[in-house]
């Protein structure tokens, strides 16, 4: 499972030009499933990008949590990021995993954000999307579980 993370000031999904969810302040997190992966990366994710101490302190050091800052989370599914660039000109998506599967641990990587006290926001699953962010620092951080 793979998450490509972005503290944002703002971000929102909008679909056929309706705008479907928006944050403000916290976290813009883009998920990749894999054919490999499990509930245990889903759980183990969840639990890393909750707890990540990247929001700054009275200092400007990065020592708190989404938690911490009480920021919003907003969730969006992206098969791309587990594209293979490695050979040719055209990424290859064979260790992506089938939509049935990828929804299921998409789905449940929500349940455990939002276990962790968040109410998160989310994109749609297999739909077309414009995401539009302020990315905060910039800061954005690749994590793979």
């Amino acid at each position: 499972m793979k998450a490509l993370i972005q503290r944002v000031k703002h971000a929102s999904v909008t679909i056929e030009k309706n705008l479907y969810s928006e944050i403000g302040k916290g976290l813009l997190v883009f998920l990749g499933v894999e054919k490999t992966d499990t509930r245990q990366n889903a759980e183990k994710l969840a639990q890393k990008i909750v707890n990540l101490r990247i929001f700054e302190d009275e200092n400007e050091k990065m020592n708190y949590s989404l938690l911490d800052v009480k920021g919003e989370i907003l969730i969006v599914s992206q098969f791309t990021l587990c594209g293979d660039c490695k050979k040719g000109t055209r990424p290859s998506f064979d260790k992506s995993a089938p939509p049935d599967m990828a929804v299921d641990l998409y789905e449940y990587f929500i349940k455990c954000v939002n276990s962790c006290g968040l109410h998160s926001k989310t994109g749609k699953f297999r739909a077309m999307m414009d995401v539009e962010l302020i990315n905060d620092g910039p800061v954005t951080f690749y994590i793979e579980k």
